[in-house]
């Protein structure tokens, strides 16, 4: 079948599944999940594997503005007011989740170090695409939401850090090789801050040139192109794509009074992209590997969520933080997907020995955590107040 029109049925599809997920109160990710899962290659095979790989492209920009976004929470009065909450509350959460991973698989499998501490470092990435999602199309808006964004776009440099760290053990484990100071330390921190600094340069640059365009089109076309070159750059230069744009858009809300507008135009053409985004990450979503996942596979799920939850709930209790985020942020943080297989992928090649059985646990996990967690986020902002009810949401026109 032809690509574009492949594309055309998952968009139509995505667009079906979203009107009748809305009867039964089910948020629009859930819906563009499941509708690509239905359309591609392992049930239907109206969107073939080969089209998924030619809308590569398409999942690498949407994640580039999905990360954006998500900059653009991060005022530095904003900051000010949270103070090191938001770290300290990442921090915890994802060592926790990386720690109680390990633990319970080397209890359960003591003859593979490698492969528990591979999983351990997996498990801190958490998936800001979806959780951005929700918080979106219900406008949530409180204390839980107000730290969620941040703690979300932390996770990815601290996951990163750890995940380096751990794969360099693992490699001694599995390999017998000897971990150096460059590949465990130096490789990472290059890519952390390389990537946050060339972020906020084109950040830097693209505040000023907004300044001189006040039109809504110029300024849309400028803010893709400044996300267009964070992507491209991510791609040819050892940096990650989500925290170079991340930091676009952290650098472009502190120096542009009317930040707040070029995000609203931002958030009014990208709903389109974000939900191919999700439509295509469904699609990816291979039924085949839950038979293959076993005890590893559910030993991982519940580790990494009771580890997810605990983590949050200490770091928010050491910074003394409001009593519905000590209860919900956890929660809030299970999503699993582009980061962690991206994860998995590099293990491939680092430890082929190993490989494909953490992609099939990892590639379980996000079929689990992707259909699940935007529920739960959903369920647990409306509790803790920062989503109103649907008889008092302004009604959204078709």
């Amino acid at each position: 079948m032809n690509t574009m029109i492949s594309l055309s049925i998952a968009m139509a599809a995505g667009l079906l599944f979203s009107r009748l997920v809305k009867r039964i109160g089910l948020p629009n990710v859930t819906a563009y999940l499941v509708a690509g899962l239905l359309v591609g290659p392992y049930v239907l095979d109206l969107v073939s594997h080969e089209q998924l790989a030619s809308f590569s492209i398409l999942t690498d920009v949407a994640l580039g503005f999905i990360a954006f976004s998500i900059g653009g929470e991060f005022k530095l009065s904003h900051i000010k007011q949270i103070g090191g909450s938001s770290l300290i509350i990442t921090f915890f959460q994802a060592i926790t989740a990386c720690l109680l991973v390990d633990v319970v698989l080397l209890i359960a499998f003591p003859g593979d170090p490698a492969l528990a501490i591979t999983l351990g470092a997996i498990a801190t990435a958490t998936a800001p695409a979806a959780t951005l999602m929700v918080v979106r199309q219900y406008k949530a808006k409180g204390p839980v939401t107000g730290i969620l964004l941040p703690v979300v776009a932390l996770d990815d440099a601290i996951g990163l850090m750890i995940f380096s760290v751990s794969l360099a053990l693992a490699k001694v484990f599995a390999q017998g090789t000897a971990p150096t100071v460059e590949t465990m330390l130096l490789e990472p921190l290059l890519e952390i801050f390389g990537s946050l600094l060339i972020g906020f340069a084109i950040g830097v640059v693209l505040a000023f040139a907004i300044g001189f365009f006040h039109s809504r089109g110029n300024r849309i076309t400028i803010v893709i192109a400044a996300v267009f070159l964070g992507v491209g750059l991510s791609q040819i230069l050892p940096l990650s794509s989500l925290l170079v744009c991340m930091a676009i858009g952290a650098g472009m809300c502190n120096l542009q009074k009317e930040y707040e507008k070029v995000l609203d135009f931002n958030e009014r053409w990208t709903t389109p992209l974000f939900m191919i985004f999700f439509v295509i990450s469904g699609a990816e979503l291979d039924l085949s590997v839950l038979p293959a996942v076993g005890l590893l596979g559910v030993l991982y799920l519940v580790a990494r969520s009771v580890g997810k939850y605990l983590g949050a709930f200490l770091g928010a209790r050491v910074v003394k933080a409001d009593k519905n985020i000590q209860k919900y942020l956890g929660i809030c943080l299970l999503p699993q997907a582009g980061v962690a297989i991206g994860m998995s992928q590099i293990v491939v090649s680092a430890l082929p020995e190993y490989g494909a059985q953490i992609r099939a646990v990892v590639l379980c996990a996000t079929l689990v955590y992707e259909l699940v967690g935007p529920l739960l986020t959903k369920m647990v902002l409306t509790k803790a107040g920062e989503i109103a009810p649907a008889t008092k949401r302004a009604k959204v026109t078709d």
